[in-house]
This record gives structure tokens, sequence and C-alpha cells, in this order.
């Protein structure tokens, strides 16, 4: 068995996040105090401590208040859209060649982040939808995530407003990826882009594509009989068909997909464990289009890879600074730092920890967890600025 012949050290790990973050944002020096090095190491600390910059600004010894660096931030960034593709560019580096080489299963997906103030200067830049969290309103962000060999990388970011056409969504988000150099094998969707006019766009692109399908119609205990698509759930079998979607609102548009109709059996069990004989039938239905023949049963075995992409939204809280401001565009700044910093973290376990072996590397994320590499930077920017060991007080300590 070979030996381990290189030491991996944080400050090797902040040097590299330093220099994918800087590369692509380009942040300017903004007065003596406020460097782009001193903020980047705020924001990674607030980072690697899930805080607020205030939080960190008031931990670190050697930082400027919190107002110095905000202002800072806000004079330094660019504009939103500008800000939008640096990250993306930022997200794009260091992708493994082999990603390049043949095509890959990419995912599509929205993830909300609750709000509970005011907009800042348009009501149409939040995204409003189902009660979650106590509010309705919601800045929205959507992501692409490539699926390879245990390795998750998200190669685009999009901020989605209320007013936005899916379509417009789903077609900049594909645009990104194609930038990356990734190819699509198959683009795997949530049920919240099953629309006509997603579908028409995705069959003009000739990208395939798996989504579940939203259930409309009259449900199968109607006195009238189960219409729609509620009537494909009252199949004895599990089977292929052809469904056609209109648009009312847009002059009777159209969009045809194959929909696999998906029956399985599940194993039900009592709540002490038991496994019971009877077993409870569930059903799916899967939008399918531009795929070869395959398999029901496949159809629902390689959607459910999709389902990875949940954990990138639970990496991206747990690096996420938090936040109270209105600007979308210290939100984004947010958002998209942490998905670089996991970014960052997916490349050193594929390029610099995995194992060599015939056929394929040998990754194993748990060498070094998210939170270990967030706590090493979080030790370099505290070796850099210090940390407060004292708070002044009028009154003494035996008082």
């Amino acid at each position: 068995m070979r030996s381990c012949k290189y030491t991996i050290t944080s400050r090797q790990v902040h040097h590299c996040a330093v220099q994918r973050v800087q590369t692509c944002l380009r942040l300017g020096d903004h007065g003596p105090k406020c460097s782009a090095a001193v903020v980047l190491a705020v924001l990674f600390w607030a980072a690697a401590r899930i805080s607020s910059l205030a939080a960190a600004c008031v931990a670190l010894a050697a930082a400027p208040c919190d107002q110095a660096v905000r202002g800072a931030l806000l004079a330094t960034l660019p504009v939103f859209a500008e800000l939008q593709r640096r990250l993306n560019q930022a997200l794009a580096g260091g992708l493994p060649r082999i990603l390049r080489r043949r095509r890959q299963d990419v995912a599509f997906d929205l993830t909300l982040l609750p709000y509970y103030g005011q907009p800042q200067a348009d009501p149409k830049e939040l995204y409003r939808g189902a009660s979650k969290a106590g509010t309705k309103q919601f800045h929205a962000y959507a992501t692409a995530y490539v699926i390879f060999q245990g390795c998750r990388y998200t190669l685009g970011l999009r901020a989605v407003h209320h007013s936005d056409p899916w379509e417009d969504v789903v077609g900049d988000l594909l645009r990104q990826v194609r930038q990356t150099g990734v190819k699509v094998r198959c683009l795997f969707l949530d049920r919240g882009f099953y629309s006509v006019n997603v579908i028409r766009y995705l069959q003009a692109a000739r990208c395939p594509f798996i989504m579940p399908v939203i259930r409309r119609g009259r449900k199968p205990g109607h006195p009238q009989g189960a219409s729609g698509t509620w009537a494909l759930t009252t199949w004895k079998r599990s089977g292929w068909t052809t469904y056609t979607l209109e648009d009312k609102q847009k002059h009777g548009r159209k969009a045809t997909v194959t929909i696999a109709v998906c029956r399985h059996r599940l194993p039900e069990r009592t709540r002490s464990g038991r496994l019971l004989r009877r077993r409870r039938v569930r059903i799916w239905l899967y939008a399918v289009w531009g795929l070869p023949p395959h398999s029901v049963a496949w159809v629902r075995d390689t959607y459910r890879r999709r389902f990875g992409i949940e954990s990138s939204y639970r990496q991206l809280n747990q690096t996420r600074i938090r936040t109270s401001s209105r600007s979308p565009l210290l939100r984004l700044l947010f958002v998209g730092l942490a998905l670089v910093l996991r970014n960052v973290w997916v490349w050193l376990h594929w390029e610099v920890l995995a194992k060599k072996r015939r056929g394929k590397r040998r990754v194993d994320l748990n060498q070094l967890p998210l939170r270990a590499m967030l706590h090493w930077l979080q030790g370099v920017v505290e070796g850099m600025l210090g940390v407060k060991q004292s708070v002044s007080s009028e009154r003494s300590w035996g008082t």
C-alpha cells in the first residue's frame, strides 16, 4: 500500500479559494483599511461561521467596521448582471477536463430563500410563491448542477424574479452550461418547470430531458371519472403514452411529450418496524423527450439522481453569509460565494485528494468535510487579522 507523499495545508486551500474568487470578481481596494484582501478575508470568515459581516468585523481584531466593509463592497462590485456573469465564471473555473470529453447528466432546480422585508427598488425583484417559513416573498436562484462520479459541481447560477418566464430561466442556464464546455446528455428538471413554453424551448434546442408531470384534471374519485394527467394514475400497469399539453393563455400553444407511467410497490412497515405483507402502490409520471427507448424503471431510477442537487442546497446554507440587507446585489454575492467555495471543496477532492486506481479515481468526501475546510479558512483569516480576546467595560471584573 502506497503511503502519502504530500501534505495539504490550510494556507494552500485559502490561497486556492482566494485565487478562484478574486480572479473572476476582480474586487478593488477601497481605502487603506478596506483592501481587497481584507474584504475577502472578512467574507471568508463570515461564510465559515455562517454569520453576518457585522459579526465578522466585531470578532476580527484588525478588521474595519461592518459599515466600511459593506460600503467597500457596494463601491467596488459591478452591476447586478455583470456580477452574475463573473460569479458564473468563478463557478466554471477548475472544472475537470473529463467533464468536457463526454456528455453529462445535468440538473436544473430552484432554491427559495425566505425574505421578510420590503424590496429595495422594484417589487419585481422578489419571487412570490406558496407560503414557506412564514412568508410568501423570496429571493430565488436557479442553479445548474452536473452529476459526475460522486463529484457534484454547480455550473451556473441565475437570479429569478417573479415576472421572469420559465423558458428564459432554462435558456440562460442552458447557455451557461454550454459555455463551460459541458455537453448535456440528459437534463433533469423539477416539476415546477413543467409547462408548454419550457418543453417547446428544450425541443427546439434539441436537449433531451426528464421531468415530473403535474397532475391536472379531474381526480379518480370524481363522479364523471378521471381526466387529464390524473387519468394516467388509474393504469393497472406501468407503461408509455403520448400526451399533448395546451397553454390556453397563449392562443392555445401546444407541446407533445412522451409520458412514462411508473407504478411501484413499496413495502409497508408498522410503527415497530415490522414488515407487512401488503405493499403500498406509488405512481410517478415523467415527461420524457429525446432519449433512446428504455424501460419505465430506468426512467425512475435515472431521475432519482437529480435529488443530489438538494445536497448542494444544504451545503449552500452551511456556507451562505447571513444578512438582513435589502440589496439584491449583496444577496447574490453571498449566494454565489457559497457555491464557489463549495466548488473549491469538490475540486480539492477530485484533483488533489482522490486516490488513483484502475478505471476511475476513488473520491472519499470524508477525507476533508466541507465544514473542516471552512474551519481551515477561518483559522487562516484569524491568523491574518487576529481575534479580539478582550472587551472594554465600565465596571471591574469582581463587582
